[in-house]
């Protein structure tokens, strides 16, 4: 059997699309370019021409007195061009904000991105005290947040262990809670609850619980989620908060089914 040839170039552009995914989830202040290189694990002059290439073509840009880099303007034409086809927001953000004044909280949508989940929308609840952990362009691995635990589990059993096979190393960099033993036990008790709950793994104190949203073919492709600090999620509530979340989620699942999102 022949071997496929590889692709020219490849290597490459993988690394200019991870710097793009990095320089996105920047936020408005940005990073520098030593960041950039330490969490894409190139080196400074890979990372540098990259970006220079990357801006020229007008697809990130840099900060002329910081010094930090930002997503351009082609970018923005992108996205724009892209949501008529992928963007849930418009369909879900009634429902995201009624999940936000039902239980106080901070609620949450979020996407899979290959083996991640990406924030697409927040919405503050009433409650003073709130979790900062998640927030607009935020990227967490499948498994790690809530949301992720919640669309993790419901994926297919090969799937999963095509998952824990890429990513042998989530306990070493999420904390031995997330090491594939202890991780596939939340997602069993994820699959008989119905929903995910983060005791506080990720920022201790910062509780978190997750539904996932079904495409029409039943994949699991979004999650709805509430952040809060560990005494507003105690068991009787933290049921209760389930409860809401999951109808919240089936609500989407049927609208996003009727509009054929995704």
């Amino acid at each position: 059997m022949n071997t496929p040839a590889p692709v020219v170039g490849a290597q490459a552009v993988a690394r200019a699309a991870r710097l793009l995914r990095l320089v996105s989830a920047g936020g408005s202040a940005g990073l520098t370019v030593t960041d950039l290189a330490h969490r894409a694990n190139l080196t400074r002059p890979t990372t540098y021409r990259l970006l220079s290439a990357l801006r020229s073509e007008g697809l990130v840009d840099q900060d002329d007195v910081r010094g930090t880099w930002l997503p351009g303007p082609e970018l923005y034409l992108m996205g724009t061009a892209a949501a008529n086809r992928y963007d849930v927001t418009a369909v879900a953000r009634d429902i995201v904000r009624s999940l936000a004044v039902r239980t106080e909280e901070s609620a949450f949508l979020s996407v899979r991105r290959g083996d991640e989940t990406v924030c697409l929308l927040r919405e503050e609840g009433s409650f003073p005290i709130r979790s900062f952990v998640l927030s607009e362009g935020v990227r967490f691995p499948l498994g790690v947040a809530s949301a992720g635990l919640a669309i993790l589990a419901f994926l297919p059993d090969h799937d999963v262990d095509a998952y824990f096979a890429r990513h042998t190393d989530l306990g070493e960099h999420w904390g031995r809670p997330h090491g594939e033993s202890r991780l596939r036990a939340r997602l069993q008790e994820t699959k008989e609850r119905g929903y995910a709950v983060n005791p506080g793994l990720i920022v201790e104190g910062s509780y978190g619980v997750g539904a996932a949203v079904f495409t029409p073919d039943g994949h699991p492709q979004w999650a709805l989620s509430l952040t809060g600090v560990h005494f507003r999620f105690g068991p009787d509530r933290q049921a209760e908060l389930g409860r809401t979340l999951l109808a919240h989620a089936h609500q989407l699942t049927t609208r996003l089914t009727s509009s054929r999102v995704g």
